[in-house]
């Protein structure tokens, strides 16, 4: 031990936890996966405790003592204050001589352009959107839920559809094919039956997720309300990535508009024709296309551009995760 290779790469989500140690030349020596990165559950340090397992392993597997530089993108750094706050916990771990904590949006942004020049819309649990330029500027949204003006998300949509198909159900809205369909994926004959086992929990909170593919599949189906929660995401994704093309002065150039999670990468086919037609409309100059590289693999990129690496190293480093 006490070689020290150029980068460890952090990508934290909710759910797991991966890390990369990556050499000057772009070649990844050790990769390792951990549980899920929750500071609000059980504060700072636990939070990185559980990290510093992951990273513990990737070091002993690329026979490392160190970095140059830590490059984190980690969910729940929302604020700057909440950034500072984690990069000096993960400073004093003694992990790299440097440190740069961005919110995990962000590398799934590096992953999906070929510089760091654009606009990532990602969608998966929740609703988020970032954008950055090469000379450092960067566009953002708190994305902390409804208090920030957040719509959207899995779990936003999944609810949106238990509302309106309990409203069709009991008379106080309109007809609506929901009532139907997201009782029928758990085995329930209505709606009743569904509100009940899921507020007695017969239906784990975890599973309401599950509803959000069944609200699109009753879209595809034609069902009115189904669309017009769809497209009202579609709207959602626009002016969010619209905003922050507006925010970088990047609306007249041709520029990536990058769309991950798990919702817009399921490519669902009246969403993407939906987020196409109006980023036309909206922002001319946008090239949307969906990532589904790991994550991890933008927060590697991220520190590459820290370091100096050159296009060849950021290839090499493609090439693994490809």
């Amino acid at each position: 031990m006490g070689v020290r290779a150029a980068v460890l790469a952090v990508d934290a989500g909710n759910s797991k936890t991966d890390v990369a140690v990556v050499a000057s030349d772009g070649e990844v020596l050790a990769t390792a996966r951990g549980g899920g990165f929750r500071p609000p559950a059980v504060g700072v340090r636990a939070a990185v405790d559980s990290v510093a397992e992951t990273v513990g392993r990737a070091f002993a597997e690329a026979g490392v003592a160190g970095v140059d530089h830590v490059s984190a993108c980690l969910a729940n750094a929302d604020f700057p204050v909440e950034e500072e706050q984690l990069a000096a916990a993960l400073h004093a771990r003694g992990w790299g001589t440097s440190v740069d904590v961005r919110n995990d949006t962000f590398a799934i942004l590096r992953a999906g352009v070929a510089e760091p020049r654009g606009v990532a819309v990602v969608c998966g649990a929740g609703i988020n959107c970032v954008g950055m330029r090469p000379d450092g500027r960067t566009a953002r949204f708190p994305a902390v839920g409804r208090i920030s003006g957040d719509w959207g998300g899995g779990w936003g949509m999944a609810e949106e559809a238990l509302f309106h198909a309990a409203r069709a159900e009991d008379g106080r809205g309109g007809p609506t094919a929901l009532a139907h369909t997201l009782p029928a994926h758990f085995g329930l004959d209505s709606m009743s039956a569904l509100i009940e086992a899921l507020y007695l929990e017969h239906i784990p909170q975890a599973r309401r997720h599950e509803l959000a593919p069944v609200l699109f599949a009753t879209a595809a189906d034609g069902d009115p309300v189904a669309r017009s929660l769809v497209d009202r995401l579609a709207d959602e994704v626009v002016a969010m990535a619209t905003v922050a093309l507006a925010r970088l002065d990047l609306l007249a150039e041709e520029t990536p508009v990058v769309l991950g999670g798990s919702i817009l990468a399921a490519r669902h086919a009246l969403l993407d024709d939906g987020i196409h037609a109006r980023l036309a409309a909206r922002a001319p100059k946008a090239v949307p296309h969906v990532v589904t590289a790991r994550p991890v693999m933008g927060a590697a990129l991220l520190g590459l551009d820290r370091t100096g690496a050159n296009t060849d190293a950021q290839a090499r480093l493609r090439d693994h995760f490809a």
